[in-house]
């Protein structure tokens, strides 16, 4: 089992491109799991997480609902904002600056089979990771993602989720608000969900920024304890080098 898992830093990157991207590389390990089983080879599949900021964009997963996106398109393009259907799982979501946003693709067969487990252990990187700028994060039972102030009138999302997975290869992955821009979130039902209300870590800690890179960091801490794996830096792509 190859357990190394290649980190990417792509910058600011434009969403289609980023999810092109992600799918190509879903796609490399699927073909080699497949050619693996049809030639009863047993060759390395790769694992890849790649870090990235994106402009203004919203997502609909595929069990999403378009009535949860509270404006047209048309009101969007003056946001300067994007909208996409996605094929991961959830319902609408935003990214933008000042939000990490991290897409694994990594073999689950390189490290265990079974999703609920993988996304647990995604919550869990992020719950550790704002245990260590003194917040106490959580699950909410039956919602996705990562909270505060879970079973009060104050729960707040401050890390939206959602993957899709095939042969245990996946992609997709999290988005955790860290200098967001909070307005945003006010022009859809994050994740089809009324009456919860959405936050950032710069809000929590009552400061104008936090260094993202430092973010960064301590989730990739995290996730390679909780997942067992070996991280390696890799350069950008050639296609986002600018």
């Amino acid at each position: 089992m190859n357990k190394t898992v290649e980190i990417t830093d792509l910058g600011n990157k434009d969403y289609k491109e980023t999810w092109d991207y992600q799918e190509q590389l879903f796609r490399s390990i699927l073909d080699i799991k497949i050619k693996n089983r049809r030639e009863n080879s047993n060759l390395i599949t790769p694992n890849y997480f790649l870090f990235v900021e994106h402009p203004h964009v919203y997502t609909l997963g595929k069990s999403g609902d378009m009535s949860n996106l509270l404006v047209s398109e048309e009101q969007l393009k003056s946001k300067k904002a994007s909208f996409y259907k996605v094929n991961r799982g959830g319902d609408i979501t935003y990214h933008g600056p000042g939000q990490i946003v991290g897409y694994p693709i990594l073999d689950l067969d390189n490290f265990f089979t079974d999703i609920h487990k993988y996304l647990r252990l995604l919550e869990e990187t992020i719950i550790l990771t704002l245990a260590e700028y003194g917040l106490k994060a959580e699950r909410s039972s039956g919602e996705t993602g990562v909270w505060l102030d879970v079973g009060t009138p104050f729960a707040r999302k401050i890390c939206a989720m959602g993957v899709r997975a095939s042969r245990w290869v996946t992609m997709h992955g999290f988005a955790l608000n860290v200098n967001a821009d909070l307005g945003y979130f006010d022009l859809m039902i994050p994740c089809g969900i009324r009456g919860k209300a959405v936050t950032s870590l710069n809000v929590e800690l009552g400061v104008d920024k936090i260094n993202e890179e430092d973010v960064k960091l301590k989730l990739l801490k995290h996730f390679s304890n909780l997942f067992e794996a070996q991280i390696s830096h890799q350069e950008l792509p050639h296609q986002f080098i600018s």
